[in-house]
């Protein structure tokens, strides 16, 4: 298969004050750019016209060098059908640090993405993802794309999929609202830093639960917000503690149906309390719900903004834990009253998610895919997370503790006798495993400690019972 490269000015970068002829030039960096692997074989090359328009050349001048290519053996004329690097020449891998032809190294070779490890925390099932599904329907789309598609959408967000996320919280968690309230964001940290954008000053105090999310205290702390941590129970955060801290804040973010990462759903008291707080204090409640659909006993539990009848909570959601990671989209609900505010900072600070995904987003959940996906994950989560804690209490037995709440994406194991968790976390690391320690997401103490370990990505009680083995063998067990 063959490609056509958009631009050359920067691979050829020729030099007029130079003695040596433009044409003698183009050789030499088109030779220089196949041999270093930068034009692979059979790779189309720009007509001579174009090429010409783009260097600012005559074009018998680029005719010249390709003439001169073609009698080396680097290029192979055919016609009609253009100029290709000659398919006889070995194919070769791009040097790592080569730096494009005539240009001096910019710094190090980009790193590639790596593949994500074995308990890595925050995946949804990638093997379980219907990418058959997303593929027709992405073709769909751009098969559709007309001209309106190809200008910047609305930095709020594409509106039929504000539609659509907001009839999804209706049916699935109870959020009365309209597409106006959704915001669609490129992920959680675009969403908590709007939110500070939109309602903070800088300086004040903002609760966050400790222990937490790191990237939700970093955003804020960023934007030069007083993180204040308050502790957290079996009933979720405790409001009267965050009274007795920092009375004056003016934000808490709470993750009320799965907390991140202890797993304790909060309770209708504590909600109520946290709410109470919100409307006399004149505060702004975010309800993270990063994986709220995901509840193994029962249905999924009522969140906490279906209570809101006075306008204090912002509804923070997200695909990532549904669908992909590599979408980068969320979406964030805030009370009637902000829209504007909203709006404006959303304009100041974006200029939106790009629209061919949101519009395949919109489909996905309009024609019932999302919903179906939903259900179908929450079974298949339920198994596998059975199985690991199956196999690590077959692997540790007394020295482990499984625990396993109600919902969420991972369990938390506490080991006995075998080190502090930030040790056993560093063996399991060193693996390849990637196990965390849950005493590095506190702010404050005390601090309770155990291995923070996802089982969405272990589909088979064979792949689950290897990777406990290796981690048996990481933590030094005899």
């Amino acid at each position: 298969m063959t490609t056509t490269p958009t631009s050359y000015a920067a691979l050829l970068q020729l030099d007029r004050a130079q003695a040596t002829p433009l044409y003698r030039q183009i050789c030499e960096r088109f030779r220089a750019a196949i041999e270093q692997g930068l034009l692979q074989p059979g790779e189309r090359l720009a007509s001579a016209r174009s090429l010409a328009g783009e260097l600012g050349v005559a074009r018998g001048t680029v005719e010249l060098a390709y003439a001169e290519l073609v009698g080396q053996g680097y290029l192979e004329a055919r016609g009609q059908a253009g100029t290709v690097v000659s398919p006889a020449l070995p194919r070769r891998r791009p040097a790592r640090s080569a730096a494009p032809v005539g240009k001096a190294p910019a710094g190090p070779p980009l790193a590639p993405v790596p593949m994500p490890r074995p308990f890595q925390l925050g995946l949804p099932a990638l093997d379980a993802f219907p990418r058959k599904l997303w593929t027709r329907l992405a073709a769909r789309r751009a098969r559709s794309l007309a001209l309106a598609d190809l200008h910047y959408g609305d930095p709020a967000g594409h509106a039929p999929l504000r539609e659509a996320i907001a009839a999804h919280l209706l049916v699935a968690r109870g959020i009365a609202c309209g597409p106006a309230q959704v915001f669609v964001t490129a992920g959680h940290r675009a969403s908590i830093a709007l939110v500070a954008r939109a309602l903070l000053a800088p300086g004040e105090r903002v609760w966050l639960e400790d222990p937490g999310f790191p990237q939700t205290h970093e955003v804020l702390q960023d934007a030069g917000q007083r993180v204040v941590p308050i502790p957290v129970d079996e009933e979720g955060l405790r409001v009267a503690q965050g009274r007795r801290r920092a009375p004056d804040a003016r934000l808490a973010v709470v993750t009320p149906s799965h907390q991140a990462p202890l797993g304790y759903a909060m309770s209708m008291a504590r909600r109520l309390e946290l709410l109470a707080w919100a409307q006399t204090a004149r505060a702004w409640i975010v309800e993270d719900d990063y994986d709220g659909e995901y509840r193994y006993a029962g249905h999924p539990l009522p969140a906490l903004k279906s209570l809101d009848r006075q306008e204090r909570v912002l509804y923070a959601g997200t695909f990532s834990k549904v669908l992909y990671p590599g979408l980068a989209l969320a979406y964030l609900v805030v009370p009637a009253p902000l829209v504007e505010r909203f709006a404006r900072a959303a304009r100041v600070t974006s200029n939106g998610c790009p629209q061919l995904i949101q519009a395949v987003v919109c489909d996905f959940m309009r024609e019932g895919h999302f919903a179906r996906h939903i259900k179908k994950m929450r079974l298949l989560y339920a198994r596998r997370r059975t199985v690991l804690a199956a196999e690590l209490q077959r692997a540790f037995g007394d020295a482990v503790r499984v625990e396993l709440r109600s919902g969420g994406m991972h369990l938390i194991a506490r080991f006995h006798g075998l080190g502090d968790d930030q040790t056993l976390s560093q063996r399991a690391q060193a693996a390849g495993l990637s196990c965390r320690a849950l005493s590095e997401r506190y702010q404050a103490g005390p601090r309770t400690e155990g291995l923070l370990m996802s089982f969405t990505n272990i589909a088979t009680q064979p792949e689950a019972r290897r990777l406990v083995a290796k981690l048996r063998a990481a933590l030094a067990v005899n």
